[in-house]
């Protein structure tokens, strides 16, 4: 049952999305977007650990952390790759850049690590990137079949 309940928000949730994408170039664009979504990771997330009051306490001010320096990240690596790349000196230069954010996230993630092992028993400590993951891929198989489903409807008009 609390699959379904996880599953019922997200697609009411990629519903929503579906709705506003026409407008939106990006989710980062639109705040409100960002927020449901945000919302609807808290929600997945606070399912899948399971955590007491006195574990969410602790968790959720680091895990607010985190994700801020994971879009920070996320954010240069957007601008990163808006460079003109058509000179190799550029080119070479976009890619140790690209390396050095990839590094940086692998450095974040294991400096958290470090830190939800803090505030959490090791094995919901060691599920958070677990669940983290598998909301995202919920997430965008769940996009990629409303987008098939659009599209299909679209061939057949």
């Amino acid at each position: 049952m609390k699959h379904f309940n996880i599953s019922g928000f997200i697609v009411a949730l990629l519903l929503f999305l579906s709705v506003r994408a026409g407008a939106q170039q990006q989710p980062g664009d639109d705040p409100a977007l960002k927020d449901k979504i945000r919302a609807a990771q808290i929600a997945y997330l606070s399912k899948q650990l399971d955590l007491t009051p006195d574990e969410a306490q602790k968790f959720w001010p680091l895990y607010n952390n985190y994700t801020h320096e994971v879009e920070q990240l996320i954010a240069e690596r957007r601008r990163n790759r808006q460079v003109d790349k058509k000179d190799d000196a550029a080119a070479r230069q976009n890619l140790d850049k690209e390396m050095d954010l990839e590094q940086r996230m692998v450095n974040v993630r294991k400096r958290y690590k470090q830190e939800f092992l803090k505030a959490l028993p090791p094995g919901k400590a060691g599920s958070v990137f677990k669940a983290e993951r598998e909301f995202r891929m919920q997430l965008v198989r769940q996009l990629n079949e409303r987008r098939a489903d659009r599209n299909m409807r679209r061939f057949k008009q």
